[in-house]
């Protein structure tokens, strides 16, 4: 195994990740305030699971978003 590809390989997937999660939680939340369900004041509990099949590896992410 390459360790550096490997790292870099890691990176790139959790950046992926992460801007794709940001913009896909920040549209949910404009939908949620334009039709009144949330009122913007909200802390709004969040979570992820995070899985990789073939290693039968599974683990959950839980914490919180503030709106305010």
């Amino acid at each position: 195994m390459n360790e550096e590809t490997f790292n870099l390989s890691i990176r790139k997937f959790l950046k992926m990740v992460g801007v794709r999660s940001q913009h896909e939680i920040e549209q949910a939340v404009s939908k949620a305030l334009a039709q009144g369900m949330i009122s913007g004041k909200e802390t709004l509990p969040v979570s992820m699971d995070l899985r990789i099949g073939k290693l039968k590896f599974d683990v959950k992410f839980d914490g919180e978003i503030n709106l305010e």
